[in-house]
C-alpha cells in the first residue's frame, strides 16, 4: 500500500493526481496520523522525511511529484533499480523511461525537443543511463553528441522494433525505445559520421519540404544541419540570408 502523508498542498495535490490517472490504488493520513498495517512506502514532503521510521519513505518535490510515484510504484513492486532512458532515434524519436523493469513513462517527440526531454528525465533520476539505437545515423549521432551531461551507451537495435497488430499504428518506436532500454550498448562519449550523398540529398530535399519558397539548401548547410549544428529551419534562415544578401550586392553594383 503507497500511503501519502504531508502537509505541503502542492506535493499533496500533485502526487494524488498522479496516482488517480494511473489507477493506482493508495490511502491518504495526516503526517502525525499512525501509519495503515499494510503501509509498503510512504510519500511525503520535505518536512517530514524524517517522520516515519524504518518504513520506506520518498521525499516529494511539489515540481516533480510524477517521479516520485515512479520511486513509490518500484519500491511497491519490487522493481528497485537504477533509471534507464531507451531512445529510437529518427525525425520523431520514440523515448522510454524504465526504473527497474518498469515502464514509468514514454514519449514521441521532434528531434528538436528530444535533447531537452531526455535530460528532464534524467535530471530527475540518480545515476541514470541513456540506451540511445545505432540505426538513423545522423539523428542518433546528434543525440549522442549534446547529451554530454549523462552516461550514453550506443546499443544495437537489430531488432527491437516489434510487429504492430490491428490498432497499435504509431507505436512502434516508442515501443522500439523500450527494447533498446533493455538491451546493453557500447559506452560512447561522442559519435562522428561523414554523412554519404545520400544523407545530405535527403536533407536538402527535407530543406525543400520545409521552405515557403520551395529553394533548398545548398551542400555546406546540409553538412552542418547532418553535424548538428543547425536544424533545417535555421540553415534556410541562413540560406535565406545569404540570397537576400547577394542580391542586394547584385543591385548595389547595377547602380
Amino acid at each position: 500500500m503507497i500511503v501519502v502523508a504531508t502537509s505541503n498542498f502542492e506535493v499533496y495535490h500533485g502526487v494524488v493526481t498522479e496516482l488517480r490517472e494511473r489507477g493506482t490504488t493508495f490511502t491518504t493520513v495526516e503526517p502525525d496520523e499512525e501509519l495503515p498495517e499494510h503501509t509498503d512506502v510512504v510519500v511525503t514532503g520535505s518536512d517530514h522525511a524524517d517522520d516515519f521510521g524504518a518504513v520506506p519513505t520518498i521525499v516529494a518535490d511539489p515540481d516533480a511529484p510524477r517521479r516520485a510515484v515512479d520511486q513509490a510504484l518500484a519500491a511497491v513492486r519490487g522493481d528497485g533499480g537504477r533509471t534507464v532512458i531507451g531512445v529510437d532515434p529518427g525525425r520523431n524519436p520514440g523515448i522510454a523511461v524504465l526504473t527497474g523493469e518498469t515502464v514509468v513513462a514514454a514519449f514521441q517527440v521532434p528531434l528538436g525537443d528530444a535533447v531537452d526531454q531526455i535530460r528532464h528525465e534524467a535530471d530527475e533520476a540518480p545515476s541514470p543511463i541513456v540506451r540511445i539505437g545505432n540505426g538513423s545515423r545522423l539523428e542518433s549521432a546528434k543525440l549522442v553528441n549534446e547529451l554530454d551531461t549523462v552516461q550514453v551507451e550506443l546499443v544495437d537495435e537489430t531488432g527491437t522494433t516489434p510487429y504492430l497488430g490491428t490498432g497499435a499504428r504509431g507505436m512502434g518506436d516508442v515501443l522500439a525505445a523500450v527494447n533498446i532500454a533493455r538491451r546493453e550498448g557500447e559506452v560512447i562519449d561522442a559519435r562522428d559520421i561523414e554523412p554519404t550523398d545520400g544523407e545530405l540529398q535527403m536533407i536538402k530535399d527535407r530543406s525543400r519540404e520545409q521552405s515557403e519558397e520551395n529553394r533548398a539548401i545548398d551542400e555546406l548547410l546540409a553538412r552542418r544541419v547532418a553535424a548538428g549544428e543547425l536544424t533545417i529551419n535555421e540553415a534556410l534562415a541562413e540560406h535565406r540570408d545569404e540570397s537576400d544578401r547577394k542580391s542586394s550586392d547584385t543591385n548595389d553594383l547595377k547602380e
